[in-house]
């Protein structure tokens, strides 16, 4: 006896992430259309959308990634969509073991600008393989470039982002340290205390007196 098909096999859901190399949050908004676009086109019914903002795809500690696998534990939805394979993982292994859980949900994956994938024939099964294996170099390389590039900016004496330390500006033209004289006497009381053997909470009290006293100067000024 033929077995029916399900009853909600046209209802889909779109997943969608950008990281925060190179990437907007626009662009989650272009993958989302695309995806709607797909969907109309091809008679499925979106019910949800799952977007990780400024969500690295080698790992998997994506909230909505894993709130896109819960629902689909409950049969919330029976396809989901995505814009490209790396938007779902960079990483081959959690790749592999989250499709094999939505396989276990009776889930199918499109990829929607990679169509000539995802109909488990031979030829489809290696290409994905080689995809995936693609989007984990990018990752890595991208890492490694990253890494190369703040050695160079370090090894020229440059700011390499984020907040500068206690007692330094960055200059806006060189990109190099330049000693903040207010901030730098908090700096060297820090060290002379520490050097004479003065604890930490005694350290912290001092300042704090000192520094209220600065202002109360201030003021009578």
């Amino acid at each position: 006896m033929k077995q029916p098909k399900p009853i909600f096999e046209n209802i889909a859901v779109i997943y969608a992430r950008f990281s925060s190399n190179n990437q907007r949050e626009e662009s989650i908004d272009a993958q989302v259309r695309a995806c709607k676009e797909y969907a109309r086109v091809n008679n499925l019914q979106v019910v949800d959308i799952y977007p990780d903002v400024a969500k690295t795809g080698t790992d998997d500690n994506r909230p909505e990634f894993q709130r896109m696998i819960a629902d689909a534990k409950t049969g919330k939805f029976t396809t989901l969509l995505v814009h490209k394979l790396d938007r779902f993982s960079r990483d081959k292994y959690h790749s592999a073991m989250y499709k094999r859980e939505l396989r276990m949900c009776n889930v199918r994956i499109i990829s929607i600008t990679e169509t000539m994938i995802g109909n488990d024939s031979p030829e489809s099964l290696i290409l994905e393989s080689v995809l995936e294996g693609m989007a984990q170099y990018y990752s890595a390389n991208l890492a490694r470039e990253v890494k190369k590039g703040q050695h160079e900016t370090a090894l020229k004496c440059q700011h390499v982002g984020g907040m500068p330390p206690l007692g330094y500006d960055v200059c806006p033209v060189t990109k190099r340290y330049l000693i903040n004289e207010q901030e730098a006497e908090i700096v060297r009381i820090i060290f002379n205390k520490y050097a004479d053997g003065v604890g930490y909470t005694q350290i912290l009290g001092y300042l704090q007196s000192w520094i209220s006293n600065k202002i109360l100067q201030s003021k009578k000024w």
